[in-house]
């Protein structure tokens, strides 16, 4: 167990360096291309399986224990170690990101963006693999902080090279914010090991902030905080987000909405929660209130979108619907209740495979159309997928549907717990500001259903006959084997929620309770 989660770190890693390197003769198949996005495949598939392997081996019946633990001393000075091992919180995630960056890598395969040297793409791809796949293992401060920042600079060149139209601009900005939230982000670990004497995230959770004062654990959460609240995005820090999506290739967005934004709300819940417990408990309203702003923001901006006129793109649409779930995310991590950091990781995973799904979508209908303007898409008599192919109209429908929070299906079970945790949050916290942002949240609700059922009804309804003839293909074998198991595991979490939070809720009992539970 020990050597599979640091192989499952590792890999991605040493397949980075071996995609740069010319192929073997035997492996070049048709081409060198050819060759290194085989390579990619292989690489991704073989790190999902060890983290399949991983889960296997994972003691199910001790989920808030760590397990798969590696402990050895790196910076004997400041007390850094290199600190690796997963339980209930993390396990789900890392298994999550070894799937989408498999898909990810057998849909490039197929359709690789345009751009530069695949064997660029490839390894980017798989250094961004890495720090994400480390940001969800590692269990010291400062080893969090490098994963956290190793996958800026792959992400800044899948959209500034592989990107659309304004890929630079988008991918500045993206790096700016991000950059500048990190700053101050490493200020607070910092003040948190210093004043500590460890930066080690077992310990610190353990010891609940009893070795830090109140005004430590303040100065903590608001600087951990807006590093983390970049990279979520939390409303008003989200602007970077619609730009990169809109401009960053199909895997791009997947990998940025499926992954990197649960890097945000994950240090939320391993390093703010247990560690600064008071200084969260001061902050929580504030993080509740910025959540349940998000949530409606998010909805209206999705809503404008979709109105005809507006010359709305789809991928922008499906980015800000992005800040309105991970609004419900953070409103459960304010509420500091188990049942509202359950749903907030319940969201998390849900999110992931859900807009994971429909960017892969929306993607796959660009390069169709050659655009993703939602009024040229409807034109006058609609896209008409259900007429022209039924197959891709029902995945839409499905993941829209899905995304909406459709009882029965993943994005359901995530945003209701997170308002059940808001109905009733934790002691000292003001109930009537929880219910206020609970009402904000069940109003967000609605207005998602509304924009979303307004995009199916532009794309997929109409009548195929009208209009100019478009010979439009369906779902193609290898976008199938790309989005199925996305569609499998939405409708598995909807049904049988006790899997994921069998995992998760023994975990958040013991670290909102300090370890001691």
């Amino acid at each position: 167990m020990q050597f599979l989660l640091a192989f499952v770190v590792a890999a991605p890693l040493l397949g980075a360096v071996a995609a740069l390197l010319p192929a073997p003769p035997g492996l070049k198949g048709k081409s060198p291309e050819q060759a290194v996005l085989r390579h990619g495949v292989t690489v991704t598939g073989v790190i999902l399986a060890a983290a399949i392997a991983l889960t296997l081996g994972f003691d199910h019946d001790a989920p808030s224990r760590f397990q798969a633990t590696t402990d050895i001393s790196w910076i004997q000075a400041l007390n850094v170690r290199i600190h690796l091992g997963i339980d209930g919180i993390s396990l789900p995630l890392l298994l999550m990101t070894a799937l989408l960056f498999f898909l990810c890598a057998l849909y490039s395969y197929f359709k690789l963006p345009a751009g530069p040297s695949p064997k660029a793409f490839v390894a980017l791809l798989l250094v961004l693999e890495s720090g994400t796949l480390a940001t969800f293992a590692v269990l010291d401060l400062l080893l969090f902080f490098l994963a956290f920042e190793m996958v800026l600079i792959p992400m800044y060149f899948l959209i500034a090279r592989w990107g659309g139209a304004q890929r630079q601009a988008a991918a500045w900005k993206f790096i700016l914010y991000t950059l500048l939230g990190s700053v101050v982000m490493l200020l607070g670990l910092l003040l948190i090991g210093l004043t500590s004497g460890t930066f080690d995230m077992v310990a610190l959770a353990s010891d609940n902030g009893r070795e830090l004062s109140h005004t430590t654990q303040l100065l903590a959460v608001l600087s951990i905080g807006i590093g983390l609240a970049v990279k979520t995005p939390m409303w008003p820090l989200h602007s970077w987000l619609p730009d990169a999506h809109t401009a960053a290739p199909t895997v791009g967005s997947v990998v940025l909405a499926g992954v990197l934004l649960k890097m945000g709300t994950y240090g939320f819940v391993r390093i703010l929660l247990p560690v600064t417990p008071d200084g969260m408990a001061t902050f929580a309203p504030y993080l509740g209130a910025f959540a349940a702003v998000g949530i409606v923001y998010g909805s209206l901006a999705c809503l404008a979108l979709a109105r005809k006129g507006n010359k709305g793109d789809l991928k922008r649409l499906i980015a800000y619907s992005s800040v309105g779930h991970m609004g419900f995310v953070l409103l459960g991590i304010a509420s500091m209740t188990p049942t509202g950091v359950n749903g907030a990781l319940f969201a998390n995973i849900a999110h992931g495979l859900i807009t994971g799904l429909l960017f892969f979508l929306v993607g796959a209908l660009k390069d169709r159309y050659g655009t993703a303007d939602l009024d040229t898409l409807a034109g006058a008599t609609g896209a008409a997928l259900y007429g022209r192919a039924p197959r891709f109209g029902a995945f839409l429908a499905f993941a829209a549907v899905a995304s909406l929070g459709l009882p029965g299906l993943a994005g359901f079970w995530g945003e209701m717990l997170a308002l059940f945790g808001a109905f009733d949050p934790a002691e000292g916290l003001s109930r009537p500001a929880f219910l206020t942002y609970m009402a904000f949240g069940a109003f967000g609700t609605l207005l998602t259903a509304a924009y979303l059922l307004i995009v199916v009804r532009r794309v997929c309804m109409g009548d195929p006959k009208a209009g100019p003839a478009i010979v439009l293909a369906d779902v193609q074998r290898y976008e199938f084997a790309a989005w199925t198991p996305l569609a499998a595991l939405t409708v598995l979490a909807g049904l049988w929620p006790a899997v994921l939070l069998g995992l998760t809720d023994p975990a958040v009992q013991k670290l909102l309770a300090g370890g001691n539970s």
